[in-house]
């Protein structure tokens, strides 16, 4: 799936967008006439880990599929300085330049996987992008807003469950601070643990490494670390008053997942006003350990939006729960 000579995907057709001083690497799959799908990788990953799903996506379902390195990762290249450079306002402004190069005249479907979902959150709740997302899939990464708020919550309206959930997600986040540390993540990524995630990843996720991850991990890795300490403490301490969807979202949650509880979602329908959830018994890197699976589902459910959206294109927005509609109470006694 991977062309070991590019760092791309096979058979795809790359070129560069230029915005906001990088250079974003964008793959294309299929024909840009049919919907866009545009996959986003998460940390410490490129766009690779999406080929067997943007094959599948590309071959079997017929759509057009985007993929790009995300800003600092495999062959985009990174802001200077990396402090600063990788805030959710940056990020945002990257995927509408890659949207309007790729998909000019419609809205395009977007799946997230990490911290590509954690950018999907985002995306899919600011005014800016509203009318350029037809549809969001979330894999393995919560809203930051979201979280703050799920976390507020338990902090401000304790109950003995609640508590634990804190306490249990805390516990499965020590990756977080360790992240936040000066230097010592770079020299670990550019050291010893570079060398042997590729074995670990083996292990962890029970997937043979198949030439994944590329050799660009260690700076992939490096300064995709700016992406935690950028956004995590300004979002989780504070997050916004009203990240509502504007679009349709798909939620696949893996069961097994080692860093994330599937208690964070309690609340999603507080937010999201027409949500589609699915559970996958899978630990955290479903793109390569699940990939038929989650082609099924996206491709099922970009063709369900589609089939409602019609020739135009447009879809129906969703109502707020709680300011123009009916949703789940926001203390539901989780």
């Amino acid at each position: 799936m991977t062309d070991g000579m590019t760092g791309g995907i096979a058979g795809a057709a790359v070129r560069t967008v230029h915005t906001d001083g990088v250079e974003l690497c964008v793959a294309e799959l299929g024909d840009p006439a049919r919907p866009t799908v545009v996959l986003l990788h998460g940390y410490p990953d490129s766009k690779e880990v999406w080929a067997a799903v943007a094959s599948g996506l590309a071959a079997r379902w017929g759509f057009h599929v985007v993929l790009y390195d995300v800003r600092g990762c495999g062959r985009s290249t990174a802001p200077a300085p990396l402090r600063g450079g990788f805030t959710l306002e940056r990020l945002t402004d990257d995927f509408l330049a890659v949207a309007d190069a790729v998909s000019p005249d419609r809205p395009v479907h977007l799946v997230g996987h990490d911290w590509g979902s954690v950018q999907g959150w985002e995306f899919v709740s600011v005014g800016l992008t509203e009318g350029r997302i037809a549809s969001f899939t979330s894999l393995s990464g919560p809203s930051l807003d979201h979280f703050g708020h799920w976390i507020r919550k338990r902090l401000t309206r304790p109950t003995p469950r609640r508590t634990a959930q804190l306490l249990g997600q805390s516990a499965r986040s020590w990756y977080v601070t360790a992240l936040h540390l000066p230097k010592i993540p770079e020299a670990l990524w550019r050291g010893r643990l570079g060398r042997h995630w590729p074995r670990l990843l083996e292990r962890m996720e029970r997937v043979p490494s198949d030439g994944y991850p590329t050799a660009s991990l260690p700076d992939d890795a490096a300064h995709g670390a700016w992406l935690y300490r950028d956004n995590i403490r300004k979002r989780l301490f504070r997050p916004r008053s009203d990240p509502y969807a504007h679009a349709p979202v798909q939620l696949i949650v893996p069961t097994r997942d080692p860093f994330l509880s599937v208690r964070l979602y309690d609340e999603l329908e507080t937010w999201v006003p027409r949500l589609t959830r699915r559970t996958l018994a899978a630990r955290h890197g479903m793109p390569r350990s699940r990939p038929g699976q989650l082609t099924a589902w996206i491709g099922e459910f970009v063709t369900s939006v589609e089939k409602e959206a019609g020739p135009s294109g447009d879809v129906t927005p969703g109502r707020r729960p709680g300011r123009d509609g009916p949703g789940r109470a926001p203390d539901s006694g989780r």
